[in-house]
């Protein structure tokens, strides 16, 4: 694997498929880069996939200080140009969408296409959002009350249903209050994508999921409004859409990608 230093940062990042073309799937906020494991059979037969651990995620090594937007948009840039192989194509989920946007802003010559599900510009435009964070961090010194939390935002309730509570209860387990973690959810918090908006220049794909308990539905609209020339779609679930609508949500992705 490879592992790259990015200021006090040491990144690794894992290279899949051997695809013509080159795809970053920019995780989420939690443990790291295994949420894509599930997806990456939909992308290998035309990407060469590259998932880069970041800062607060298990696999990465830093100092352990606050993080910044900037900060983990400038480590995707990073393994973009290690990696040898731009202009790609980036896709991030949730904090992930965030992240690869502002990727996208810093260095528009590294991305062909940009795909953005599930994510906001500011907490400070929505209550419910910066609530909602704050309550989750608030329960740091309560791990499965966190872990319950992360998942009842995370899923609509017709979901947790048919799942199951096997299926509920290792959902409750995946997450829990690492460092990393709440590093990841303070600048949840904090990060302001505003002032990089006007610099996107990739044709971008925005996804919202109507259900969404954990970021609000109208934040994916807003940053869809914000991105001139943006494309918009939106699913009938609760936030990890690539898990409640597996197979539509990658084949409206791949449809986005593939028209380049």
């Amino acid at each position: 694997m490879p592992t790259i230093t990015v200021g006090t940062a040491r990144i690794p990042y894992r290279v899949v498929g051997d695809g013509p073309d080159t795809l970053v799937l920019v995780h989420g906020t939690g443990p790291g880069s295994g949420m894509w494991d599930g997806l990456l059979d939909s992308f290998t037969d035309r990407y060469t996939v590259l998932l880069p651990d970041l800062s607060g995620s298990e696999a990465a090594e830093d100092d352990g200080a606050p993080l910044t937007l900037e900060t983990l948009a400038a480590q995707v840039n990073a393994v973009i140009d290690d990696a040898g192989r731009g202009p790609v194509d980036v896709f991030g989920f949730s904090l992930g969408a965030v992240v690869a946007t502002a990727a996208a802003a810093r260095r528009p010559e590294q991305v062909r296409r940009l795909v953005a599900a599930a994510g906001w510009i500011s907490a400070e435009q929505d209550e419910y959002l910066r609530l909602s964070m704050a309550t989750w961090l608030s329960l740091a010194d309560h791990p499965d009350a966190f872990g319950g939390y992360a998942t009842l935002t995370a899923f609509s309730s017709g979901f947790l249903d048919r799942i199951g509570r096997a299926a509920v209860e290792a959902n409750t387990a995946y997450m829990r209050p690492t460092p990393g973690t709440l590093r990841h959810i303070a600048l949840n918090l904090a990060l302001d994508l505003t002032p990089l908006l006007p610099r996107v220049q990739a044709p971008a794909l925005v996804i919202g999921c109507a259900q969404d308990a954990t970021v609000p539905v109208q934040n994916a609209r807003r940053l869809h409004a914000a991105l001139p020339g943006s494309v918009y779609a939106e699913f009938d679930t609760g936030h990890i859409v690539l898990a409640e609508e597996t197979e539509a949500f990658t084949k409206t992705v791949r449809e986005f990608l593939d028209a380049a």
